[in-house]
């Protein structure tokens, strides 16, 4: 049963999406979303639990050995990675209750979970394949299904994101896909570990180096990397709640995972120092972080304002990898970990708000911190791990980031670090006051709390942030057993 596990985390959402869509309206496709989200998340820590007690799993579709087969290869990278988006995925449908009735016609509420049990099952896909053209098949699974999820949002200007997210997606796609043929057409392989050990003797062939380069942008446009973020901001601010909740949490973690494993597994020790890859992904991360967080604090819709500050945490990543050490890897692993947990919980506190106001604009929530506050203490701790306060998991992250900068006397980099912490504190700050200290535009207004289903998930991801903040056996130690399963070939 163990070996198939990973064809289960993906055939199970993938069969159950056709049958939600044409399930009848109510709670019915509700109710089969959750207990698929749930069953899947199950799956993921159970394979997680035997990856990291019993090894790697191999498992060959059709009984077709690889190379020539596909294969499903878990190791404590993906299985780690697996378990965040189905976890994700488990607390995000319960949630997705109120909030879609609230802000999806109910004509379309049976193909909305539809669409995001297929984003779903793209999203995990990625992590279970060992094969980088079956990465392109579920990176495209997940993308068509985005598109449509963004698009069902309440404002014009969602097809307008969904479109702009299209455009930019498909050009991130076309450039992975253009990639792999390029490394095809020299190695007639596929699959990972079977590039690891091919590559080597090709790798200084110029159509190896440009398929390199290729695959890079590719996946950077999909991981939302500045300068490559343009199509962010304005899908997570547009999206229905629950979309943004989902995708913010997700999305960009699944992307951060595949450009660890082709800088990882696919590509041979030494390659990064043919191509300036490092040094590109610390350049791209320093300018993600500041320049994004400037942005930030701007803003006067809170989701465009944490869609920014979603960009300058994917800036933290970038860096993590770029520092190109095992504290830096471990670093940007945890910080992806954490980033999920911080950043679903605040999407969700603020899609709380939207339930009660239908808007989130500065203007329109001031005061509202008395009248909901267990929405504004999730905002309020969900705001301090973003900062990375002591006893919360973002500090966990910017622990090992900066020590990872400082064990290369990258002075820069630490200041960098240190810097982006204090522009969070200036835009969360800003956060706070509209919440609690100014006064409500409206003084007849009488707002009441979230419902419990919306809080409970919320605060369940809120607990999660301070827990992880406290005690690190899980994320740092599967974190620093996926580096020595990547320090084999990284530098």
């Amino acid at each position: 049963m163990g070996n198939h596990i990973s064809l289960l985390l993906v055939v199970l959402p993938l069969m159950a999406a056709p049958l939600v869509a044409i399930s009848p309206r109510g709670r019915t496709p509700w109710a089969i979303a959750c207990i698929v989200a749930a069953v899947c998340a199950f799956l993921a820590a159970t394979q997680l639990w035997m990856v990291v007690n019993h090894g790697t799993i191999s498992y060959e579709l059709g009984g077709w050995a690889p190379p020539w087969g596909i294969e499903y290869r878990i190791d404590a990278v993906n299985a780690f990675v697996a378990l965040i988006v189905a976890s994700i995925a488990a607390l995000t449908l319960p949630y997705a209750l109120l909030s879609a009735e609230q802000e999806i016609p109910a004509d379309k509420i049976p193909l909305f979970y539809s669409a995001l049990l297929l984003c779903l099952t793209g999203l995990l896909g990625m992590t279970q394949t060992g094969d980088i053209f079956n990465i392109f098949v579920f990176l495209e699974i997940s993308s068509l299904a985005s598109y449509a999820l963004i698009s069902l949002g309440k404002q014009r200007q969602a097809l307008t994101s969904a479109y702009q997210y299209l455009i930019m997606g498909t050009i991130g796609a076309t450039f992975y896909l253009i990639g792999v043929g390029l490394i095809y057409s020299q190695t007639g392989s596929l699959n990972m570990q079977d590039l690891e050990a091919i590559l080597p003797g090709v790798v200084h062939l110029r159509t190896v180096e440009t398929g390199f380069a290729f695959i890079m942008i590719g996946v950077a446009l999909k991981l939302a990397l500045f300068p490559l973020h343009l199509w962010l901001p304005n899908a997570y601010t547009y999206a229905p709640s629950v979309v943004t909740v989902f995708l913010a949490a997700t999305a960009t973690k699944v992307a951060v995972y595949v450009l660890l494993r082709m800088l990882g597994t696919v590509f041979p020790e030494g390659f990064a120092q043919i191509t300036p890859a490092d040094e590109l992904l610390m350049v791209a991360g320093i300018a993600g972080i500041l320049i994004a967080s400037v942005y930030a604090i701007y803003q006067k819709n809170v989701k465009r304002l944490l869609a920014y500050s979603s960009v300058a945490q994917v800036g933290y990543m970038a860096l993590g990898i770029g520092l190109a050490s095992a504290t830096g890897v471990t670093a940007a692993l945890v910080h992806l970990f954490n980033h999920a947990l911080m950043k679903g919980a605040l999407f969700m506190a603020i899609g709380a708000i939207i339930y009660r106001l239908g808007a989130c604009h500065m203007e329109q929530i001031q005061g509202l911190g008395r009248m909901m506050p267990w929405t504004f203490g999730a905002i309020v701790i969900g705001g301090l791990s973003l900062v990375g306060v002591p006893g919360t998991a973002g500090f966990i992250s910017k622990w090992y980031l900066v020590t990872a900068a400082l064990e290369q006397q990258a002075w820069i980099s630490v200041g960098v670090i240190l810097a982006g912490s204090l522009l969070a504190v200036v835009y969360v700050g800003k956060l706070i006051e509209a919440l609690y200290f100014k006064p409500t535009t409206d003084n007849g207004r009488q707002v009441t709390e979230a419902p419990l289903l919306l809080l409970v998930p919320t605060w369940a991801l809120v607990i999660a942030n301070i827990y992880f903040g406290l005690n690190t056996e899980l994320t740092v130690g599967i974190a620093q057993q996926a580096v020595a399963i990547l320090s084999g070939v990284m530098p």
